[in-house]
Order: structure tokens, then sequence, then C-alpha cells
């Protein structure tokens, strides 16, 4: 049972049990991606649990990885799974263009360069749901970027209205609550998936005609 519990006790008692477990298990214990962190064995800082949220944000992204799943199916070049995220605590997708892109510059906090060169290393739109974070956007919300950002894409015209694009984060925001609140969520969210990555790909003279292909029905 989960329970309120320091960072550096969590991670103990989870090695602990992968030992018993028979796996032997070596991971960086320093949090990426955030500039001021703790490594996971010295935190006994951070123990705040929820459960109900915690819940909550489960099945918020049940409902979010059936709409991206089917949001991928619609494409025929390469993508990636539905997935966690490696570097941050988000749902992500990514749809690519088939061809490589430039070597990405690397910065981020507490990231290996060739982690973020490896990650990066082919021209392509993402989508993201982020539960909200320290910055300009700090509260639930989806992103979608193309990198490298073909010229002209902040001024592209996307969908839901709601929608716009942050300049400070070079990537087009969609509010989670702008998704919640509309008359059909699944279809204002789909909006979004698609409008922002029509606008990248004809901007990057991606070949949309040949990587497309019908979206799936809803009951995949």
């Amino acid at each position: 049972m989960l329970k309120p519990t320091p960072v550096a006790e969590f991670y103990a008692d989870m090695m602990i049990a992968l030992k018993e477990l028979g796996l032997d298990v070596t991971i960086n214990t320093t949090p990426c991606e955030i500039a001021d962190c703790i490594p996971f064995e010295q935190d006994t800082i951070h123990f705040a649990y929820d459960a109900d949220a915690a819940q909550r944000f489960w099945r918020v992204l049940l409902s979010v990885n059936d709409v991206f799943w089917r949001f991928r199916s619609g494409f025929l070049g390469k993508a990636s799974p539905v997935h966690f995220f490696w570097g941050s605590f988000d749902l992500a997708v990514t749809r690519f263009s088939g061809r490589t892109a430039p070597r990405h510059p690397g910065g981020v906090p507490h990231l290996p360069n060739e982690v973020g060169a490896g990650g990066l290393f082919a021209r392509g739109v993402q989508r993201r749901l982020l539960p909200g974070s320290p910055g300009p956007v700090d509260y639930p919300a989806f992103y979608s970027y193309a990198y490298p950002a073909p010229q002209g894409f902040a001024e592209a015209k996307v969908k839901p209205e709601a929608a716009f694009f942050s300049k400070e984060l070079g990537e087009f925001i969609l509010p989670y609550d702008a998704v919640r609140t509309a008359k059909d969520p699944e279809a204002a969210l789909m909006e979004f998936l698609v409008s922002t990555y029509e606008a990248a790909a004809d901007l990057a003279k991606w070949d949309r005609k040949a990587l497309s292909a019908p979206l799936a029905n809803r009951e995949r």
C-alpha cells in the first residue's frame, strides 16, 4: 500500500524489493530535467502522497492514452509508442518524418547531452500531456512541438480555439481544462493533435500523402 513516505525511504525499499526478486538494478539516482534536485537516496524532504489525486491522474492517463493511440494509428511512418516520457512526468507520442535532425544542443539539467542528442536525432512532431510544472505554464496542459521547428510554425493556425503558441516554451499549448470541459473532450484533443501535426508537417514539407492513413475506430 503506497503511503506518504520520504523519497529516500521509498527508493531504498524499492531497491530491496528488486534485489529480493533477483533483479540486480543500477540506476542514476539524480532526477533529470530539474535544476535544483536531490538524489533519491538523499531526499528526506519530499514525502507527500495523495492517493485520491494519484488515482484520478491515472484515470486521466488511461483516457488520454486511448486518444494518443488513435492519433498514432493515422500515420504510416515511424512513430513512437504512446509512452511515459523518459525525462519528465508526462505521457507522450511522436511522429517522425524519416529524416535526420540537427544535433540537439543539450543543456537540459542533469540530462547527459548524449541522451538529448540520441532522443532527438530525427525530425519529428511530439505531443505530450504534462500535469503542470514551474514555469510559464504551471497548470495541466497538452503540448505540441516540432524538432526542429520549421519557419512559420509559431504563427500557424491550430485548433481548438483554446490552443495557443507559447513563445517562452516554443510549443503549442492546449490547457487540460479546455479539453475536460469541452462538449466532446476526445474530439477537442484530436483537433489539437491533428492540426499541430499538419501545421508542422506542411511547413517542413513532409510527404503527408504517403504517410497518412485512416484513424482507427474508437473501439481500439
